[in-house]
């Protein structure tokens, strides 16, 4: 399971630094994921990691805004 996760990070980390990759991830996650990973997944397993990026992606972005926001008070 720890593995699974940490392939989950590694995966955002390498999106959310690339913005071609981002961009591919947006349009054609599957094809993004895949490339990054250099395998071809049975789709059930790839959409599982696609929803564990995208929420990764989704609540890194939230913990930057509230970070912003605790900098306005």
């Amino acid at each position: 399971m720890d593995s699974i996760k940490e392939k989950v990070q590694e995966l955002v980390k390498m999106i959310t630094e690339d913005k071609e990759l981002m961009e591919l991830f947006k349009t054609e996650p599957v094809k993004a994921v895949e490339k990054v990973l250099g395998v071809d997944l049975p789709d059930d397993m790839v959409q599982k990691i696609i929803d564990s990026v995208k929420a990764q992606i989704t609540l890194d972005k939230a913990g930057d805004l509230l970070g912003s926001l605790k900098k306005l008070f």
